[in-house]
């Protein structure tokens, strides 16, 4: 409860990279759920920026050394964007003996602009007056307002889309932040208006499930 509570990107993996269990946040920056950045190796979602800093932090936890360790990446955020910042890495375990997890925690730095001046194929953007492009959410934002829309309460979409209540919560106060929206009705309200949702559609859907744009 507490780790998905964080709103730190934050990820557990074993000392391979490989993804173990991953925050509400940290699968935000991917634009997915935590369930489904289980088994993803990390350095294939976060590029490092120098090949040589892998390769000594590998060699140091090779000879089980205990450091912080830190790698800066880049990668592409949901909307498109190319953003860069820092990768913390810090082996825990209950034994110096053990062959030690990691504990990963992502700083955003910044973000410049989306490659080709815009998103890729699939990938949202900010929709705005005139454009046939839903606003800018994630799948899985999508789909929480979707079933918002629908009258699910909080527990329901939790457990209509895998995340746990608190990880419903996250993204929903950032539509809200997003949006400037003060309430849930509102947001629903908003993701009609920003064609998000598919009108005149029950249970209501997103756009992108219809192949509608």
């Amino acid at each position: 409860m507490l780790f998905d509570r964080v709103a730190v990107p934050v990820a557990v993996c074993d000392v391979y990279g490989s993804v173990q269990a991953a925050n509400p946040a940290m699968a935000a920056e991917c634009g997915t759920t935590p369930g489904r950045l289980r088994g993803r190796d990390v350095l294939d979602l976060f590029r490092p920026q120098e090949s040589g800093q892998v390769d000594r932090i590998a060699q140091a936890l090779r000879l089980r050394h205990r450091s912080r360790y830190q790698v800066s990446v880049r990668w592409r955020a949901p909307n498109g964007a190319e953003r860069y910042g820092e990768l913390t890495a810090d082996p825990v375990s209950d034994t110096v003996e053990e062959t030690p997890a990691l504990l990963v925690m992502l700083r955003v730095q910044g973000e410049g602009e989306p490659r080709d001046g815009g998103p890729g194929e699939g990938e949202p953007r900010d929709g705005g007056p005139g454009e046939d492009t839903p606003a800018q959410v994630t799948p899985i934002e999508a789909r929480i307002l979707a079933l918002l829309a629908g009258g699910a309460t909080t527990a329901h979409a939790a457990r209509e889309t895998g995340l746990t209540t608190d990880g419903v919560t996250y993204h929903l106060r950032r539509l809200s932040a997003r949006w400037n929206a003060a309430n849930r009705t509102e947001l629903v309200a908003r993701a009609y208006a920003l064609g998000v949702l598919t009108p005149g559609v029950w249970p209501p859907v997103p756009v992108a499930d219809t192949g509608e744009r």
